[in-house]
């Protein structure tokens, strides 16, 4: 399993449903099951308040940081978009997103594969009454 590593609070606004498109330079012929890692940097108060009012959104007073918070499907890459949250040279499409308890790890850059130890720990939040699929493992050819 891949998976990405990104900022917060957009980290946080993809695992809670607000946002569906992350942003990158880069593009990536993988499709499937992606951890969504965030980074350990912790954003400006300033910069909090700016992306609340800019898209809207309420935004928690603290976010968890250098930890595996999520899981979504990446379905797509595309380069243009209506979405409010497109804003990038590439866009990755992310479906099925839900969280899972926190997972204390290192992030990495671009999409980087995960170790079996650390999904066989990756478990849905106690209070997320609907199940989910366990993330598929089998290995991929392309990163």
């Amino acid at each position: 399993m891949r998976a990405i590593s990104i900022r917060q609070p957009w980290a946080h606004l993809i695992v809670h449903g607000k946002k569906r498109i992350e942003n990158r330079s880069w593009t990536t012929a993988y499709r499937g099951p992606l951890l969504i890692h965030a980074a350990g940097r912790r954003p400006r108060v300033e910069d909090l308040a700016a992306i609340s009012r800019a898209h809207g959104v309420a935004l928690p007073e603290d976010f968890d940081h250098g930890a595996f918070i999520g899981v979504a499907d990446l379905v797509e890459v595309i380069t243009q978009s209506d979405s409010p949250w497109f804003c990038g040279r590439y866009g990755l499409v992310l479906r099925n997103v839900r969280p899972i308890d926190p997972i204390p790890a290192p992030g990495r850059l671009k999409l980087f594969v995960v170790n079996r130890e650390t999904l066989a720990s990756v478990r849905p939040p106690v209070q997320q009454s609907r199940p989910w699929p366990a993330p598929d493992l089998t290995p991929s050819r392309e990163a």
